[in-house]
């Protein structure tokens, strides 16, 4: 493994820094920023800076207009966006749509591609993945799908209700996973505004940094024409680990992002405040707090360079992605938290964007798969081994 970056690499790392800073902070607090995200005016103007830039989609393929990112690229600029809640939205690689377009590019045909990928990919349209449901349907465990999709003639129709489903508010076209009459699962590709798709609500979440927020959708009798599948039928599991595996990888670059950013704000914190007759830091239990986030944030960085290399190398990486994400989400966490500690009565307030990053990082623990899933799913895969 070598993680040496090439001079390439290193100026677009710089590059995107310096936009990040001097382009996209100063949107921070904008007041079109909503409870459910930046609103769609917000997002286009940050999404024309970075076209502006030459940094908008970098993760997509060349032949479809991105930088064509390695997987340990994207480990170094993905983490670069993140600095700023608003970077990811401006660059086009925030969740759902960056493991969207992923999928996109792995799986669609190529009108299905030109339908919707290409303009997303240019930052025209965003997208939502509509696979969770309320209880009794899927979940954690997605063998427990209910969301049915029943042929007739050439179009399939589909009925269920799906929750947390992030960006529906907004978007332009959804992927549907929904169950075949030989109960295997499917997914297909509609328009937003197809009649059938209802968005009953936005849910009130304590991250507020998603563009479209987290809604319930109810699918109530769409027809789907048979040319809108996605890949092939009955393999819709299958490709969902396409998209999952690399996607909880990038959350873990995006918020290893924020996560330094409010590191870096707790420690200049520590370094001017004042008290007890010595800087802040210099006390024996801030000065390990900091020493203990610079250990969390290296060991974050070096899980997600492994699997992001192991995942170049041609790796489905189920095993190393569910082990990253449970390492970074948990350490990333602790950074945030002992930054508001750090940081005393400003930690809590909104003085600086450490409380914001602190709200808005919390769920990162339970989306693409509460810890005590991955846990669980890697002791089966433990337990299953050879002696």
């Amino acid at each position: 493994m070598d993680f040496l970056h090439t001079p390439e690499l290193i100026a677009l790392k710089d590059k995107t820094r310096q936009f990040i800073a001097q382009k996209i902070m100063p949107y921070e607090g904008d007041p079109r920023e909503t409870p459910h995200g930046p609103n769609p005016e917000l997002r286009q103007e940050l999404v024309s800076l970075a076209k502006n830039a030459g940094l908008l989609t970098p993760h997509a393929s060349q032949k479809h207009g991105g930088l064509g990112l390695s997987h340990v690229a994207k480990a170094v600029i993905f983490e670069e966006s993140g600095y700023s809640r608003l970077g990811p939205i401006a660059m086009n690689i925030h969740a759902p749509d960056e493991g969207n377009i992923h999928l996109m590019e792995q799986v669609a045909n190529p009108a299905q591609q030109k339908r919707w990928l290409i303009p997303q990919i240019e930052g025209k349209l965003r997208s939502c993945f509509a696979m969770t449901e309320p209880a009794p349907g899927a979940g954690s465990d997605p063998s427990m799908l209910l969301t049915s999709a029943v042929k007739d003639g050439k179009d399939y129709i589909i009925n269920g209700r799906k929750w947390f489903i992030t960006g529906a508010d907004g978007s332009d076209y959804v992927i549907i996973m929904a169950r075949t009459e030989d109960g295997q699962a499917t997914m297909f590709l509609s328009d937003m505004d197809t009649p059938g798709i209802e968005i009953e609500r936005n849910m009130d979440s304590m991250d507020q940094c998603f563009a479209g927020g987290h809604s319930v959708l109810r699918f109530t009798n769409l027809r789907v024409p048979e040319d809108q599948i996605l890949g092939e039928l009955g393999k819709g599991f299958r490709y969902a680990q396409v998209r999952l595996a690399p996607a909880r990888l990038t959350h873990c670059m995006r918020w290893l992002g924020q996560a330094r950013r409010a590191h870096d704000i707790a420690l200049a914190y520590a370094q001017k405040r004042q008290a007890f007759g010595q800087r802040l830091g210099d006390h024996e239990g801030v000065g390990f707090m900091l020493a203990d986030n610079d250990m969390d944030l290296q060991t974050a960085r070096l899980h997600i360079l492994h699997t992001a290399w192991l995942l170049d190398q041609g790796e489905k990486c189920n095993y190393e992605s569910s082990r990253a994400k449970v390492i970074c989400s948990e350490a990333e966490w602790r950074v945030v938290d002992r930054c508001v500690q750090i940081m005393g009565g400003q930690g809590v307030t909104g003085e600086t964007a450490v409380m914001r990053i602190f709200t808005d990082m919390r769920a990162f623990r339970i989306y693409d798969g509460p810890s005590e899933v991955h846990r669980w799913s890697m002791a089966r895969k433990l337990l299953d081994q050879k002696a």
